[in-house]
């Protein structure tokens, strides 16, 4: 089962998609967002696919693929853990989770262009596994409980501005992370019990040549240690998304250029779809 949205944005729709059939949910819910969640919305779209209560969602094929969730509470990101990609930045393997924090308002669509201001001369992309939270999550004792918590899984790109994150930072890095649509998520939310997420390969491409090909087997922490650790510090409520990191291969390395005008970007993550974003400069 895949949860969508679909639709122009800000007014997407939420489907599930069920044996290749698109069915909307509408009956169900207002929208896949934090009250879905926290409403055990995943097993209420499983009960009602399974006694024919939805309907097919006329013309999905032709609508706008959206961020698959809106309007977390937070969205909480771990840097530097795969381990080449650490020593690419010139970094050691940390031995806690490096954290920083995006907006809500970088989420969007897998196929939304990325709009970069002139000034943002050095943005780069990232693939990424991320996690859906499912119920609120504070001190779970392990990392096996870390994984009860979790919702679903979706392929998301964390991108990057490093002038902003390291030559203007401040000491911290969410100041690079946070231009408008620097999130895109999608296309869907597969849920937690169809995935492995402990392998898992993540590929992305710059006009069609390959950057970064990893699996989350690289993890130096895995999702449910993630999620132990940081609930000792932090609490997650449902609908929260957390990024995992991203493996070597990003233009930060020096081996490949930064994003330009007219680059197309595409990402890709074992069972959780494919992303095509171009990029356009403004002024």
């Amino acid at each position: 089962m895949e949860l969508l949205r679909l639709g122009p944005i800000g007014h997407e729709i939420p489907a599930a998609r069920h044996d290749g059939v698109c069915f909307d949910l509408r009956p169900l819910t207002d929208d896949i967002d934090p009250n879905f969640f926290a409403a055990d919305g995943i097993e209420r779209v499983r009960n009602a696919l399974a006694v024919g209560k939805l309907s097919p969602l006329e013309y999905a094929d032709e609508m706008r693929i959206g961020a698959p969730l809106t309007r977390p509470s937070s969205i909480v990101c771990v840097g530097m853990n795969y381990a080449a990609h650490a020593r690419e930045a010139g970094a050691e393997p940390p031995e806690r989770p490096v954290i920083f924090f995006k907006m809500p308002s970088t989420i969007a669509g897998p196929t939304d262009p990325i709009e970069l201001p002139l000034y943002a001369m050095k943005a780069d992309w990232e693939v990424e596994l991320g996690v859906v939270i499912g119920t609120r999550t504070f001190r779970v004792a392990s990392a096996e409980e870390g994984l009860d918590h979790i919702a679903g899984y979706v392929l998301a790109n964390d991108l990057s501005e490093r002038r902003l994150q390291i030559e203007e930072s401040g000491g911290q890095w969410s100041k690079g992370k946070n231009l408008p649509g620097f999130t895109p998520l999608g296309p869907w939310i597969r849920p937690a019990a169809e995935v492995n997420p402990g392998d898992l390969r993540l590929r992305s491409w710059v006009n069609g040549e390959e950057r970064q090909d990893s699996t989350t087997s690289d993890l130096i922490l895995s999702v449910g240690e993630i999620i132990h650790q940081l609930s000792q510090a932090m609490a997650f409520e449902p609908g929260d998304v957390i990024l995992t990191g991203t493996p070597q291969g990003v233009a930060m390395s020096g081996q490949y250029p930064y994003l330009a005008d007219g680059d197309v970007v595409e990402l890709e993550l074992e069972g959780l779809g494919r992303h095509r974003q171009v990029v356009t400069v403004t002024g």
